[in-house]
């Protein structure tokens, strides 16, 4: 009989205001202790917003990138050599920025970390980490690759600092309070992450996976460039399609990491999506965002997020929604409030969503 092949994290690294590697963004998550400060690597004199959520002494976006990418390698056991031959896949953005263009980018850090697959570049906005891990996962599971490693990378700068000031999403009280009365809005925050992803034949080399990615999703409903559709329709398919592929009942999701941003729109189409998608497990199951306390790392939050989300259901504890006020009649979830849950699940689901519509869903277990 032929082993079902199943798409494993072996290794996880990130970066973020929380701090440097992965059990700093868990303990940072838990703390629930917000991020946030004045930006100091560019002016902000101009600005209505004024604070992110930004790491000192950070690099450059290539040097973070590379460290991740090795640290993640490193982690899942890799030497050098067993890095030959393996795929890079990397979500960055593709506007213009200083440094190389992405392709180029993905190709010096592939030959920087000895990964002498073919390498592709993700920038669909907030959903392109996210997407690339479900792509990743699809081609283990086919049986096309043994090893992929997905990195992603956001520093906050000044072009989409200034474009997010501009358009009046950034929280002008300094906090994100997602799902919650009185929310403002969004902040920014820095990100920088890999993971290493295999196949379940890793265990012949002795490896313990840190997660499996059960089951993904990703959707589009084309509403309108910026608003989502109100009713959540492009993100209930999503996870309806993580869940088929899983083979698991919406009574299996132990906890949802929200795609939550804190507007006051998308949190409201989120919750949405959640009771379409899960029924009545959409207002049982409990439900964070991290981005409240780390910010939107852009096109690296799917997979700061996708990390934060692992480590918490391995160690059986659920991060706090930061920033909470008060209850909202359009976010009727079972919000993770004031402190840390303790839980026993073995699944959960990491969201996000991105403009234009697009949607995405990666369901992981552990255990």
């Amino acid at each position: 009989m032929v082993e079902a092949r199943v798409a494993q994290l072996t290794g996880v690294y990130a970066v973020s205001a929380l701090g440097r590697g992965a059990d700093a963004q868990l303990a940072g998550v838990l703390a629930g202790v917000p991020a946030f400060g004045p930006v100091g690597r560019f002016d902000t004199a101009a600005r209505r917003v004024t604070v992110a959520a930004t790491l000192p002494e950070v690099g450059t976006l290539p040097d973070e990138l590379a460290a991740a990418i090795d640290a993640a390698c490193r982690a899942a056991g890799l030497d050098r050599a067993q890095r030959t031959g393996c795929a890079l896949l990397l979500a960055v953005h593709g506007g213009p920025v200083s440094g190389p263009a992405p392709a180029v980018l993905a190709a010096q850090l592939a030959a920087r970390c000895g990964l002498s697959g073919h390498t592709r570049v993700y920038t669909s906005a907030c959903v392109s980490a996210s997407t690339a891990v479900a792509d990743a996962a699809a081609r283990i599971t086919r049986g096309d690759v043994e090893r992929v490693v997905v990195a992603a990378g956001y520093l906050v700068e000044s072009d989409q600092f200034a474009l997010f000031d501009a358009g009046r999403a950034l929280a002008v009280d300094g906090a994100v309070r997602p799902f919650s009365a009185g929310r403002r809005g969004l902040l920014l925050g820095d990100g920088v992450a890999a993971v290493v992803l295999e196949s379940s034949t890793v265990r012949r080399r002795g490896v313990d996976p840190v997660a499996t990615v059960a089951g993904w999703g990703r959707a589009g409903d084309a509403f309108h460039p910026c608003q989502p559709e109100p009713g959540g329709t492009g993100l209930a398919r999503a996870v309806d399609a993580a869940l088929r592929r899983a083979g698991l009942p919406p009574q299996s999701v132990g906890y949802v990491n929200a795609n939550a941003t804190g507007t006051a729109q998308s949190d409201a189409a989120e919750a949405a999506a959640l009771r379409r998608a899960l029924g009545g497990q959409g207002t049982r199951v409990p439900v964070s965002s991290t981005k409240s306390v780390h910010g939107h790392a852009l096109e690296a939050s799917g997979l700061l997020e996708l990390v934060v989300t692992v480590l918490a259901l391995r160690h059986g504890v659920l991060p706090v929604n930061a920033g909470w006020l008060a209850p909202d009649d359009s976010c009727p979830l079972n919000v993770v409030k004031d402190r840390p849950q303790k839980t026993e699940a073995t699944h959960a689901l990491t969201l996000n969503a991105a403009f234009g519509g697009a949607n995405t869903a990666l369901l992981v277990g552990v255990g």
